[in-house]
């Protein structure tokens, strides 16, 4: 078509009107298949000339990137990008006249954060360069894919290593336990047997045997913890390898937070902090294990404590989204770096002194295992944890009359 519109431009002052209409009308039919191709795009293309003014821009890019503006080409496009980081981006590299490829900005497109990717390329024309082309890609689902695998595999990897711990690790500690409790009868009759030996009891007793009694009582104490903490965490272990058996039963979220708060409710008030519950009216019933989503939000409100050394505020809010129930834990506290936020899953990563790393973890499989989702956001100020679970779906939807959707109802 290109090369028709170019030669009929070459005789152009021997061909009649009707003939320059109907190559109006074809070349006008051809820009509007063009757009129509860029607007079907699954990915986001702008077009700037040299002086970097947009000209172009699909449906794709309109729709996930801020864009500024009433009329496109009526300014550098960095001072159309409402986006600040995107906006100096685009400025250095364009004036650079750098060619980037792949660069992931944060951006907040409709109220939602999502991950988008930038590539900056050179618009050659004729061997010389006639603009800048931009692509846009929205990477959200594909980062949070890549990093549910991740966490996936990590999770499959505790099998092996929790079959070992089982054998070698818990079955020694049981034996431990058990000759550290004879050496404490021992102690304690060799205790008895000495003082019972002074007639005046143990005031007529030598200081240096007492001592020795409450010392070997101490180190066998802290021996006897250590024994505790580790067989804690065996156990740990294998929780998060062993299949879950899950007891779903249909009931009401907002019904299980307001129960849970209430029993944190004491320690919440002891670390100065206050709870707040915003919970959805009407919110849909939906198949859960009880036991399970009480140890996952148990675990992220004890998370949010811990965030909270000096007080604050605990949100938990509910909401119906589409299909889905979405449930938010929310503090804040100290909030959680961004090199960790995308490793707080997976198994052993923990910034506590204490703990095996496996909280988080075991958060992930249970909501999982409810064909769920759980995510996190944080920044300086506050961590939010998002948890989402699926809403059974009993109603099968007809084609619609006259504008309105009839639904029958599964009994």
């Amino acid at each position: 078509m290109r090369q028709f519109i170019k030669r009929a431009l070459q005789k152009l002052n021997k061909l009649t009107g009707e003939q320059i209409r109907d190559i109006l009308v074809s070349a006008a039919a051809e820009i509007e298949r063009l757009e129509t191709v860029l607007d079907s795009l699954a990915d986001g293309i702008l077009v700037c000339d040299t002086e970097h003014n947009l000209i172009l821009a699909n449906k794709y890019a309109e729709r996930f990137l801020p864009l500024g503006y009433d009329e496109q080409g009526n300014g550098p496009i960095w001072t159309l990008i409402r986006d600040e980081p995107v906006a100096e981006f685009f400025e250095t590299t364009l004036i650079h006249g750098d060619r980037v490829e792949e660069r992931e900005f944060d951006v907040e497109t409709k109220g939602k954060q999502r991950l988008l990717s930038f590539s900056v390329l050179p618009l050659v024309r004729d061997h010389q360069v006639s603009g800048s082309l931009i692509h846009v890609e929205d990477i959200t689902e594909k980062r949070g894919k890549e990093a549910r695998l991740r966490r996936m595999e990590s999770l499959a990897s505790l099998t092996t290593l929790a079959a070992g711990v089982a054998h070698e690790i818990k079955n020694p500690l049981g034996s431990l336990s058990i000759h550290i409790q004879l050496i404490q009868k021992a102690m304690a009759a060799n205790r008895e047997r000495y003082f019972t030996s002074y007639p005046g009891g143990p005031g007529d007793c030598s200081q240096e045997p007492v001592d020795y009694f409450n010392l070997m009582d101490t180190y066998i104490g802290v021996v006897n913890e250590e024994i505790d903490r580790l067989n804690g965490i065996v156990v740990d272990f294998l929780f998060a390898v062993r299949p879950m058996n899950m007891d779903f039963r249909e009931g009401n979220i907002n019904t299980l937070i307001t129960e849970l708060t209430d029993f944190v409710g004491f320690e919440l008030e002891e670390a100065q902090i206050r709870c707040i519950l915003d919970l959805a009216e009407e919110l849909p019933l939906i198949d859960f294990d009880e036991r399970f989503i009480k140890q996952v939000l148990l675990n992220l409100i004890k998370n949010a404590i811990a965030a909270m050394p000096t007080g604050g505020t605990l949100r938990v809010l509910t909401e119906k989204g589409d299909g889905e129930i979405i449930i938010k834990v929310c503090d804040t506290g100290v909030g959680i770096p961004e090199e960790n936020l995308s490793k707080i899953f997976e198994p052993y990563f923990t910034t506590k002194e204490t703990g095996a790393g496996l909280g988080l973890t075991l958060a992930f499989k249970i909501i999982r295992e409810h064909q769920g989702e759980i995510t996190v956001k944080s920044k300086s100020g506050g961590t939010c944890f998002i948890i989402t679970l699926p809403i059974p779906q009993k109603e099968r939807r007809l084609i619609s009359y006259e504008g309105e959707a009839e639904a029958i109802y599964e009994v």
